[in-house]
């Protein structure tokens, strides 16, 4: 099989993971093959054990950095018609599917279309409030994702909210696929060694709710930042951040932003694994996730989620009990709902999580899940 996705970056995490996940296990199984196709600063192949990777220069995304395009049109055709795939999954939206449109005029190839980012939800997350200018671009955005549906045999997508979304917007054949996570790294015995781990980060003392992914004026983390400083004096339970993105600089100006503990973008995957279980909860504030891989790898590793009452995480944190939702857009709710779950037992509810984890997200049950679905696209 053939994946191409221009959300994929040094510094991105859920398509990233997703991707380099699914090579883990196609390695592990003789009769499959990868081709992984995403750009980079410059044009590289690498190839280990059973998947080959097709890095192709592309210009960044000055608002969505680190993404960059994918404007490679003769590479990818030349790729198709090279490692003539059975299969080809598109899990981006800007020009990766249209390159792959044109690859496949010539080689008849199924495509599935993997909808990574609900983007007309991202340009107007509260509709009853969005000016006519966002409104009028989100209709135009749920009109392309319809185009896009067309050029796919099936659409993936990783919750059922999202699913339900696409089909009442006219998108044909779409599949829950949810997403997994590594259970053997995002555990919680790796509780016994917090203290070790809070010092190497230079972490306070005392409870800490923390924030893992991509600092992203969808995410709402203005509305997070502007309502910690209540939550903090009435609980004593600090704010922190990981990750990088476009709307750091103006995240770490405005107001809230002075009381949190801020940490890059976490490399190395055991390293981010001991500061999960190092705090005490984890807060998703984002409303337009379509599935919020962090928020899972919290709960794999027995932390509680407050999430926003939209999206991925939601569905997650429902399915789970092991959690509390707040209404989008609400600060005021944010704090109340935050106090709330602080007053409650932590450690159970983060056991709760770890046992939805176990069950129902382990990566190897995703891919068999993924995998019977491509061999019944493929069947049709």
């Amino acid at each position: 099989m053939l994946d191409i996705s221009e959300f994929f970056g040094e510094t991105t995490g859920g398509v990233r993971t997703y991707l380099l996940e699914k090579a883990r296990y196609v390695q592990r199984r003789p009769a499959l093959r990868q081709i992984l196709v995403v750009p980079g600063a410059e044009d590289a192949i690498l190839e280990a054990s059973g998947v080959r990777c097709y890095r192709l220069h592309g210009p960044p995304i000055p608002t969505q950095k680190p993404y960059r395009l994918m404007l490679a049109t003769r590479s990818t055709s030349r790729i198709v018609a090279h490692e003539r795939p059975d299969l080809i999954e598109v899990g981006s939206v800007w020009c990766a599917p249209w390159l792959i449109h044109l690859a496949t005029r010539r080689h008849d190839v199924p495509v599935v279309w993997f909808y990574h980012s609900d983007f007309p939800r991202i340009i107007a997350p509260r509709p009853r409030t969005a000016g006519w200018l966002r409104l009028g671009a989100s209709v135009l955005a749920w009109r392309y994702v319809r185009r896009l549906g067309r050029l796919a045999r099936a659409t993936l997508a990783p919750c059922e909210a999202v699913a339900h979304e696409l089909r009442d917007a006219g998108v044909e054949n779409v599949i829950r696929v949810p997403l997994g996570v590594d259970l053997a790294r995002f555990n919680p015995l790796r509780r016994a060694n917090a203290s070790a781990t809070r010092h190497s980060f230079g972490l306070p003392a005392g409870r800490i709710a923390m924030y893992v992914g991509r600092f992203a004026g969808e995410k709402d983390l203005d509305l997070l930042l502007a309502a910690w400083p209540g939550v903090e004096r009435r609980t004593g339970v600090r704010l922190l951040l990981v990750g990088d993105g476009p709307a750091r600089r103006t995240l770490q100006a405005g107001p809230g932003a002075d009381r949190a503990i801020w940490l890059p973008f976490e490399r190395d995957r055991d390293r981010l694994a001991d500061l999960y279980a190092a705090v005490d909860l984890a807060v998703a504030p984002g409303p337009a996730e379509t599935f919020g891989l962090a928020a899972l790898e919290s709960l794999a590793s027995g932390n509680p989620i407050l999430s926003v009452d939209q999206g991925g995480v939601a569905e997650t944190v429902e399915r789970s009990g092991a959690g509390l939702l707040y209404a989008a857009g609400d600060g005021a709710h944010l704090a109340q709902v935050a106090e709330h779950l602080l007053g409650q037992n932590l450690p159970a509810l983060g056991a709760r999580g770890r046992r939805y984890a176990e069950e129902h997200h382990s990566w190897e049950t995703v891919f068999d899940r993924l995998f019977s679905v491509y061999r019944d696209v493929l069947a049709a």
